[in-house]
């Protein structure tokens, strides 16, 4: 009898299988991350996405702007250049037609002549010397510390 009373005791003790919650058997395995940082994130990377082919329109329509300015630009240059030479060739020739009363036509010329050349020499010279404290300039610190060292 002992046995039985013992036997009813322990059946109220142990669980029926009916009293298992169904959250242990049967549900899904915990999430490892939240849907909505997953959502951010995909956002992210769309705007990501987004931002670099804006980015790169607006650089490809700044190129083209570029080059067509530039274009217009060096086109204004060489045309002022050239109109630069033309108007020196005439206070060259009007120089000459100036100058001829009073000296003769050779005369006229040769004064034309030697200013000219007057000034491209005195041009080289600037570019010159210019040109030399630029290279200076840029020469690496090694070889104007070895001219200064005596040997």
């Amino acid at each position: 009898m002992l046995d039985q009373e013992t036997e009813r005791a322990n059946e109220g003790d142990a669980p029926s299988p009916d009293a298992i919650p169904e959250a242990e058997g049967t549900s899904a395995p915990p999430k490892a991350y939240d849907e909505s940082i997953v959502e951010e994130l995909g956002a992210v990377i769309d705007d990501a996405k987004l931002y670099a082919t804006a980015e790169l329109a607006f650089q490809k329509t700044r190129a083209k702007l570029l080059g067509k300015n530039i274009g217009i630009a060096l086109s204004a240059v060489i045309v002022a250049i050239i109109l630069l030479h033309i108007s020196i060739i005439a206070l060259a020739v009007g120089l000459v037609m100036a100058l001829e009363p009073l000296v003769t036509i050779w005369g006229a010329i040769a004064i034309v002549v030697g200013v000219m050349l007057l000034l491209v020499g005195l041009l080289g010279y600037i570019t010159y010397s210019r040109g030399t404290l630029i290279g200076e300039m840029f020469a690496s610190d090694d070889a104007s510390s070895n001219e200064d060292a005596p040997e």
